[in-house]
């Protein structure tokens, strides 16, 4: 006995297959965020619990919001954004796994599809999240609800939960990019997000605080190496030769040269914030 969540905006094009992809589940969600497409219609119709959320600008975000609102038939939780799809196997896996849990949590890795070819390395594989929880034990961090740009609902944020993690063995897919375009579109907010980590202490120490050592320490050390020169460059090279992106084809290439762009956005949003926070607390001069 399972519940999913499903945060939603203008997902028309993504939602049926998605919620098909769950059907064995006792209780699906869509949460959703005042689509102007077909989204809500197609949820209804498939049978989906369906709620809006507005958001007010400030904490919570959507999936904390859910998972301290939303009335829960059962103890675990299955959080599935719209791109994803739980293939038979991961289902069939869950199932067998709940019967008899022996963790609070577990992570379950992410193939990513980029320009309609499963990417397998270029520092995208694996992709561990931890998305199958007891909801009771488990809560996204909660960053300063600055204007990072990324919208209500967390993106990058990690799940601290307060019991044991496992993991699991099938893979979920993730058909986030199906184009350039969307790839682009998306790494512009999430540069800005990562670019608030980086420059702005607030972000940075709280997500440190909250998501633990290990994970604290891996975070810390990125935006330590985000200081080297020449870092698109060496974002490129890193993800190229290093984690054997060439092995991609086409693709792969085409995928870390965008990388590399990532990491000079990146990069230069968090020079301009740090360079306008020396602005606004510099003395005044009159």
């Amino acid at each position: 006995m399972i519940s999913v969540l499903v945060p939603t905006l203008n997902e028309a094009a993504n939602i049926a297959d998605c919620l098909e992809s769950v059907r064995w589940a006792d209780q699906i969600v869509v949460l959703d965020s005042g689509s102007a497409d077909r989204t809500r219609e197609l949820a209804e119709a498939f049978g989906a619990q369906v709620m809006d959320f507005k958001w007010n600008g400030r904490l919570p975000k959507k999936k904390n919001w859910a998972l301290e609102n939303i009335v829960w038939r059962n103890a675990w939780v299955l959080i599935l954004d719209a791109d994803e799809r739980v293939t038979p196997a991961l289902a069939a896996e869950i199932q067998q796994v709940l019967k008899k849990p022996t963790a609070d949590g577990y992570f379950l890795n992410r193939q990513f599809v980029f320009m309609g070819k499963p990417i397998r390395h270029c520092g995208y594989y694996p992709s561990w999240n931890l998305r199958l929880f007891r909801h009771a034990l488990g809560r996204y961090e909660t960053l300063p609800p600055g204007d990072t740009r990324s919208g209500d609902n967390e993106v990058h944020e990690h799940v601290v939960l307060c019991g044991r993690t496992a993991f699991l063995r099938e893979e979920m897919l993730h058909l986030a990019y199906p184009d350039i375009y969307t790839w682009l579109e998306k790494h512009n907010r999430y540069s800005t997000w990562e670019a608030c980590v980086e420059a702005l202490p607030e972000f940075r120490l709280a997500g440190r605080r909250q998501i633990g050592s290990i994970l604290g320490r891996k975070r810390m050390l990125k935006i330590w190496s985000r200081r080297l020169p020449f870092r698109p460059l060496l974002r490129f090279l890193y993800s190229y030769i290093m984690q054997r992106g060439f092995l991609d084809g086409f693709e792969g290439y085409v995928l870390c040269r965008l990388l590399a762009t990532y990491e000079m956005l990146s990069a230069f949003k968090a020079h301009e914030l740090r360079l306008n926070d020396v602005r606004t607390h510099a003395p005044s001069t009159f």
